[in-house]
């Protein structure tokens, strides 16, 4: 029941014509901050989970297992709708079946799915491509046909716009949206005026990531018919150069109580519910 009322709540969001930046999570305890902090919904990056997970860069080694076991953990933690990036569905369009199947088991929200050719081709440039517009589509097919609570969002993702240009993102998008996707996610879009012509081709919610500096008009975009702008993940940045100066201050010799930018007790306690696990050990680990 969790599950699909934040999943109700995500497409109410994606109904709304507001557009929200989503907070950047990557584990239980990040998403009940951006949750306390009033954030409406969180977004759970391959990046980032690569990052939390294995310490690794976002080179598609973190497995769906792996994923999901973090989505799940996210999930239990939160009533806050998850949004998740399933990457390329980790395969063809039998392993974005399974992908679906998995995320939504752990209770997330809504999920992307690229057209990104993943991992990347031996012998390559370095640079992105994507699979055909075809493969692409039948994904969608296959992860829409997956999904068993119809309120789960599936959401077209492509990176044409800087990798192919428009007028290919928009034989890309068409098709996403025939597919039956909820929402489009894009990539790479600089300009108003390259926005205002992809809204004027399709009829979904639209979501941005790595969008120009131009595009920073929350009020704007939702009247364009953008629901989420990502901003980056700067939490995950930020908690590593906090934990790195604090385990070099402690190596380096400074005593524990002088260290500064420690989290007090209180907001400890608060962030792990501490309150709500004393009445439970009242209620049920002592004599009545």
């Amino acid at each position: 029941m969790k599950a699909h009322q934040a999943r109700q709540i995500f497409r109410q969001h994606l109904a709304s014509g507001r557009c929200v930046h989503p907070a950047s999570v990557f584990d239980p305890l990040s998403a009940r901050l951006a949750e306390d902090a009033g954030f409406e919904i969180g977004m759970l990056a391959g990046s980032t989970a690569s990052l939390s997970v294995l310490a690794a860069p976002d080179l598609i080694v973190l497995t769906l297992t792996e994923l999901a076991q973090q989505a799940r953990r996210i999930c239990r933690a939160v009533a806050l709708p998850l949004l998740v990036d399933a990457d390329h569905g980790y395969g063809a369009a039998l392993n974005a079946r399974r992908t679906v199947e998995e995320l939504e088991n752990a209770g997330v929200a809504a999920l992307t799915l690229e057209d990104t050719l993943l991992p990347a081709a031996f012998g390559g440039s370095g640079k992105p491509s994507l699979v055909s517009c075809e493969e692409a589509a039948g994904k969608l097919r296959a992860a829409l046909d997956a999904r068993e609570d119809s309120s789960l969002a599936i959401v077209g993702r492509t990176s044409a716009p800087q990798v192919t240009g428009l007028p290919d993102t928009l034989q890309r998008l068409r098709a996403y949206e025939a597919a039956g996707v909820d929402a489009l996610f894009l990539v790479g879009v600089r300009t108003w005026a390259q926005l205002e012509e992809i809204r004027g081709a399709v009829r979904l919610p639209v979501i941005l990531g790595s969008a120009g500096p131009e595009l920073n008009d929350t009020q704007r975009l939702g009247r364009l018919g953008v629901a989420l702008a990502l901003q980056g993940h700067q939490p995950i940045a930020a908690a590593v150069q906090a934990m790195q100066a604090t385990y070099r201050s402690l190596r380096d010799g400074t005593a524990p109580a002088a260290l500064t930018g420690i989290a007090p007790a209180a907001l400890l306690d608060e962030v792990m519910r501490a309150d709500q696990y004393d009445r439970w050990v009242a209620r049920f680990s002592r004599p009545a």
